[in-house]
């Protein structure tokens, strides 16, 4: 993450606050409405998340951060849209599902409701979990949580986007053929 950004969350200047604050805000409300959240609560999570994000630049913990600044505010935000969401019962996921903090690549489980899943989500739910664990996280990095190739290369270990490009092509292509099988 940019130094100037962490000073930036650090110092107490309410202007330069309000600017980083806002420079993000329309395209977290614009990534949120997927969830079918309305404003409001994007809203809600959007000031809860760049709170969050402020306390961890205070408390020097984005020091080691290799990821961008929006990218690690969408994270947070997006796993307090998964609790939301959890917490009305609506959430449906697929395991495992990949949370990036400090460069180090963690699993998290959801609570699957499977009474409620489309024969299309089952089938993409059993086949996602007989792909390797490259594969599921290539998936879930760039569909799940909405990582760009650039996004990904900053957070694992491939060298460049082409090959992320190529990784996840050929893991889609694997998928695919899995489940027409």
């Amino acid at each position: 993450m940019e130094k100037q950004h962490i000073n930036t969350l650090i110092k107490s200047d309410s202007k330069e606050i309000t600017t980083l604050y806002n420079s993000n805000r329309s395209a977290f409300m614009g990534f949120g409405k997927k969830y079918g959240l309305n404003n409001d609560d994007l809203s809600d999570i959007y000031q809860e998340a760049f709170i969050a994000l402020r306390k961890n630049a205070i408390n020097g913990k984005l020091d080691t951060v290799k990821s961008s600044l929006k990218t690690y505010l969408f994270g947070i935000g997006k796993f307090m849209i998964y609790d939301l969401l959890k917490e009305r019962k609506k959430t449906i996921s697929y395991e495992p599902a990949i949370h990036i903090t400090h460069n180090n690549i963690e699993t998290i489980s959801f609570e699957l409701e499977k009474d409620e899943l489309t024969l299309e989500q089952r089938l993409l739910h059993t086949y996602f979990k007989k792909l390797g664990k490259k594969c599921q996280l290539m998936l879930t990095l760039f569909y799940s949580r909405g990582l760009s190739n650039d996004d990904i290369v900053e957070n694992t270990e491939y060298s460049d986007s082409s090959v992320v490009r190529s990784q996840k092509s050929r893991c889609i292509k694997s998928l695919k053929e899995m489940i027409k099988s």
